[in-house]
């Protein structure tokens, strides 16, 4: 409690109460816009950031990484387009909502079960972080490398392809590749540099963030032409009954409790669990024939489950360094930006940091409450923006980010050559999150699987003589039969 009181005190400096109102307001704008995400906005950030104080540019990332777990449910409800793929399920009755002139009552249900289960998912943050910090202190290199394995066919099996678990693979391996290029740090011989100087230094993970998520999601839009999108408008109050209450407030609390615990896991996401809370509340419900047809637990539940895992994202990401979807590893490569290594010594070496952006969520849900019930018409003019001005924006913005980072015409053309990889990624069906994921951890895995090996004077059962370890890689292999079987 001493450390959340001094994470407040940080959080609640007029600067960073400043920055935090950015984020959140800047989250809900882009959550609101279909196809531009948290992981596309902080790749776009990231550049114009190296200046800002560290604990500043972070309180602002996570501001927009749950302001638009918040805005995506307006897009999903009004425009039956979800802003964000986590609120898919929503679309499904909250359309329907408002199309039977409910819309008031599904965005206010979606806003405020938001806040609860953002907030109870902030309270279980604080209260489990602590302990995951004092078992990771316990993790030697190979336990690392364990951890990072079972990352890496977490991510592949979950996040696979419609097509074929394959897709996950492939997208893996690219940003494993990516990750290799450059001077070894061990042997100090360059690798998979062709001759080309400008490789010599590795590849930034911020150009590829921004290749990916800004340029290859413009190029994907672009490529399925002109959108005949009706944004329905929202009549009666923008406040919910008393019955609608009444059937609101459970799916609020069993969304968080499912939410939370499937956000922690390697690849957990918010796909995941808003599926789990939406079968739950049919099962659960005495009126289990309105489900399709507007149902507002349909809402309430997947809206509270979708909030609340992405503070369970934040738990891996803050206690072990590992990023479990597109947008923590783009938030890794944030700390990692100024310096910081997310993991059991950040706890350590900057508690202020830490914790406040943990105190900031706290501050950043209110705030979210107080913006989107009031400010729905502005978010819905939001959604007038004529499509190629906003893509074109987002070019324009993603090419200057690019080349502020090293001032490098090098970064212009990786950048273009990387979002066009990006974009067949995404027309082959295959996840693009796995590429961050593999760039970000594929060198560290590398570092812990070489130490592990010189502690072990080369013998490979050091990995299954630590218990440990072994377990971790015995659950990567489950993973690997349970998703062939399923395939099968």
């Amino acid at each position: 409690m001493g450390d959340l009181w001094t994470g407040f005190v940080v959080a609640l400096q007029p600067i960073n109460l400043l920055w935090g109102l950015a984020g959140v307001t800047l989250g809900t704008a882009v959550g609101v816009l279909p196809g531009i995400g948290p992981a596309l906005t902080v790749a776009l950030l990231l550049p114009v950031t190296y200046g800002l104080d560290p604990t500043a540019a972070l309180i602002m990332f996570a501001g927009i990484y749950y302001g638009a777990m918040y805005g995506g449910s307006t897009t999903s409800i009004l425009l039956n387009t979800p802003g964000e793929s986590a609120t898919i399920v929503t679309a499904i009755d909250g359309h329907q909502m408002a199309r039977n002139g409910r819309a008031g009552a599904a965005l206010a249900t979606a806003a405020i079960g938001s806040f609860v289960a953002g907030t109870l998912a902030t309270v279980a943050l604080s209260l489990t972080a602590p302990v995951m910090v004092r078992m990771a202190l316990a993790f030697g290199s190979a336990e690392y490398f364990a951890l990072m394995v079972l990352a890496f066919v977490t991510v592949t099996t979950v996040l696979g392809g419609a097509g074929s678990r394959l897709a996950g693979w492939v997208s893996l391996m690219l940003g494993l590749a990516l990750g290799s290029v450059g001077i070894d740090g061990l042997s100090g011989q360059a690798r998979f540099t062709f001759g080309i100087p400008y490789l010599l230094d590795g590849i930034d993970p911020v150009i590829v963030a921004i290749g990916l998520f800004a340029v290859g999601e413009t190029l994907w839009v672009v490529s399925r032409g002109p959108d005949e999108d009706h944004v329905l408008p929202v009549r009666g109050s923008l406040w919910m009954t008393r019955e609608e209450w009444r059937r609101s407030w459970k799916p609020w609390l069993r969304g968080t409790a499912i939410g939370f615990p499937m956000g922690a896991l390697p690849a957990g996401g918010a796909e995941l669990p808003t599926l789990m809370s939406y079968a739950i509340e049919k099962r659960l419900s005495a009126r289990p024939e309105e489900f399709g047809h507007g149902a507002i637990e349909a809402v309430a539940g997947p809206e509270a489950a979708n909030n609340a895992s992405a503070a369970g994202t934040l738990v891996p990401l803050l206690t072990l360094g590992l990023p479990t979807s597109a947008t923590a590893a783009v938030l890794l490569a944030a700390f990692q930006q100024f310096g910081l290594q997310p993991g059991p010594l950040l706890f350590e070496h900057e508690p202020k940091l830490v914790w406040g952006v943990i105190a900031s969520l706290y501050v950043g849900n209110a705030m979210l409450l107080v913006l989107n019930l009031p400010l729905v018409g502005l978010w819905v003019k939001l959604l007038s923006i004529p499509r190629p001005w906003l893509y074109g924006g987002i070019l324009v913005v993603a090419s200057l980010g690019a080349f502020s980072v090293h001032r490098s015409a090098g970064d212009l053309l990786l950048v273009a050559v990387i979002g066009i990889i990006g974009f067949v990624l995404r027309r082959i069906e295959a996840p693009v999150a796995p590429v961050m994921i593999g760039l970000i951890l594929g060198p560290a895995a590398e570092q812990h699987l070489r130490r592990a090996l010189s502690i072990g004077q080369g013998d490979w059962s050091v990995f299954l003589t630590r218990p440990l370890s072994a377990a971790l890689l015995a659950s990567a292999a489950l993973i690997v039969v349970i998703g062939v079987s399923r395939r099968r």
